[in-house]
């Protein structure tokens, strides 16, 4: 008989990640998503924590993002203390250190800037910023920025252009920052906006950015959430280790010509190093946990993470079905998925592995934001006492774990989820059913099980096929195994100095990035898929330069061109139908 008292644990995990955006390790940002995310996601889900102290999560920060936080904090206090310009084309413009272009194609360039959000719930919600496009958004047919007939864009003022970039800004900002006296005074004027509203909302936007950082470290301070890491530049771990990897999970998927990474595993450790050092300077602590890149994880992955003392990891549903398979465990335990809320152990290994419950994890990704926030909650947590009613005396020693991205799902849903994770928090704090807890907690389970082997994959599809096995993707890889391969002679000679090789070695790290590979190949716009594909080739020109070579003139030509319609505009993968 099931006792209603007892408890099953719950582990939500958010992943707070964005590309590194910057052209070279200190040049200008080519896309402004570290900011406006900050305004609106990150301080948000402090907020919630906030506001809910009996609830506990897990967030994870990748390093690149954490320094870009930190450089748009000192960017926008040295431009409100000196007037110093900014390296963020889109602030600029709405600090007023930039003026309102005169030429019709940056005019153009502007106002398509500044509808990329999810209209129906970003800019249709405020009739005054709706009102303000309908002249304009004839212009950008699905969404794309596509050049059409711009002459009569010379006819709009410059105040028009201003009074989109600070409605573009208002939109950005999340439920909690919309509270704030100065974003309603905003909101109510409409339009019309002077140089005082646009400083009092870089403001807005400077002390959000400069306490996020802070308002995290105190809650972890507090064991409200337990903070955890990703390797430095957000790499795939196994894919640089060794690229056979990819052969379990995809076996007929093509490789790329280089067919291994050059020194991967070296650069591997050197991500995990790194990641460590600037986890510890941002928060003061050494996390116990660490989620690889994309949930990517492998057999030498597990190994190289003890090497760093690493208590416990997590990846996706997909590779623990693959790996269950190949593992002697009942099937009616795997079909029910009663043997998915177990915390696992590979042989011969220490670090404790955690699997995501995809199918709850995508409801909370793409199918919530369709339906009334209370009763989507409700529904979350009603799942989670069906589970623990499933699991009878023994769901105290279980674990239900969901992992997603902590930013890119609130773009689909009304007031940013404010409702949604509002409502479900307060149901998690105090559940008589449900315990929130963090992996940290859990890593002494008694129900541990054994995994006899592991087929690498990550958390989308259960293997790494977002990341290499097609054409685009692989010629990526190939690109970047060529600007390795010159790195490594250009150390071997012994040509930079300390700092100039530091430097290069940075660079390196960001050409590393999961995220090129993502982007790669047809599932995706093509104007995201451009972005990416220019700011992966630039990364690289960059690396050569600080090598002090010529970069290869195939760097001239693009990877990929993409054209595909992917679900959120490509930014999650959704892991069930």
């Amino acid at each position: 008989m099931t006792t209603k008292t007892t408890r099953v644990n719950f582990a939500l995990c958010w992943h707070m990640h964005q590309p590194w955006y910057q052209q070279g390790i200190d040049g200008e940002y080519h896309l402004p998503w570290v900011y406006l995310h900050a305004i609106k996601d990150y301080a948000d889900m402090a907020a919630h924590l906030e506001a809910h102290p009996k609830m506990k999560v897990v967030v994870n920060f990748a390093p690149v993002l954490l320094e870009q936080l930190d450089d748009y904090a000192r960017q926008l206090k040295n431009w409100l203390d000196n007037g110093q310009k900014m390296q963020d084309p889109l602030l600029n413009l709405l600090a007023g250190a930039t003026e309102i272009p005169e030429n019709l194609h940056d005019r153009y360039q502007l106002l398509c800037d500044c509808q990329r959000a999810h209209a129906p719930k970003m800019i249709d919600p405020y009739p005054a910023f709706k009102s303000l496009l309908s002249p304009v958004r004839y212009m950008f047919p699905h969404h794309e920025c596509e050049e059409k007939n711009t002459e009569f864009l010379q006819y709009l003022d410059t105040q028009y252009f201003i009074d989109v970039v600070v409605w573009y800004h208002l939109a950005w900002l999340g439920h909690s920052l919309k509270q704030s006296a100065i974003a309603q005074k905003l909101i109510e004027k409409e339009s019309l906006f002077d140089e005082l509203d646009r400083h009092e909302l870089v403001k807005l936007i400077h002390d959000c950015i400069a306490d996020l950082i802070p308002r995290y470290r105190q809650l972890a301070e507090r064991g409200q959430i337990e903070l955890s890491m990703t390797p430095y530049g957000h790499p795939i771990i196994p894919l640089l280790n060794d690229m056979k990897n990819m052969r379990c999970s995809q076996p007929k998927d093509p490789m790329p010509e280089c067919k291994s990474y050059p020194g991967g595993a070296e650069r591997s450790r050197w991500h995990i190093q790194r990641g460590i050092e600037c986890f510890e300077h941002y928060f003061g602590l050494r996390p116990q946990g660490i989620w690889l890149s994309e949930g990517a994880i492998s057999e030498d992955a597990i190994a190289m993470i003890e090497e760093f003392d690493f208590k416990w990891t997590a990846s996706g549903e997909g590779v623990w079905r693959s790996s269950i398979h190949m593992s002697d465990h009942d099937p009616e335990t795997v079909h029910s998925k009663r043997a998915l809320f177990h915390s696992y152990q590979l042989k011969d290994y220490e670090p404790k592995i955690f699997f995501r419950d995809d199918g709850l994890s995508d409801l909370i990704g793409f199918e919530y934001s369709k339906r009334n926030s209370i009763e989507a909650a409700d529904d979350m947590v009603q799942n989670l006492v069906n589970i623990s009613d499933f699991l009878g005396d023994s769901a105290a020693r279980h674990v239900v774990t969901i992992i997603l991205d902590g930013e890119n799902a609130w773009d689909y849903y009304p007031h940013n989820g404010y409702h949604f994770l509002n409502h479900l928090y307060k149901s998690l704090s105090d559940h008589k059913r449900i315990r929130t807890t963090c992996f940290s907690e859990l890593i002494d389970l008694p129900m541990c099980h054994d995994l006899e082997e592991l087929c690498g994959g990550s958390w989308v599809y259960g293997s790494y096929s977002t990341w290499i096995g097609q054409a685009d993707k692989n010629r990526a890889w190939d690109l970047l195994a060529e600007a390795k391969k010159a790195y490594d002679g250009v150390v071997a000679r012994g040509e930079l100095d300390g700092d100039a090789l530091q430097k290069a070695t940075r660079q390196l790290a960001i050409c590393e990035g999961s995220d090129w590979f993502w982007w790669f190949g047809d599932v995706n716009p093509s104007g995201s898929v451009s972005d990416f594909d220019q700011l992966f080739r630039t990364q690289l020109k960059n690396l050569y330069e600080l090598l002090q070579l010529t970069a290869p003139a195939v760097l001239d030509e693009p990877v990929s061109h993409g054209g595909g319609s992917a679900e959120n505009a490509g930014t999650m993968v959704r892991n069930v139908g």
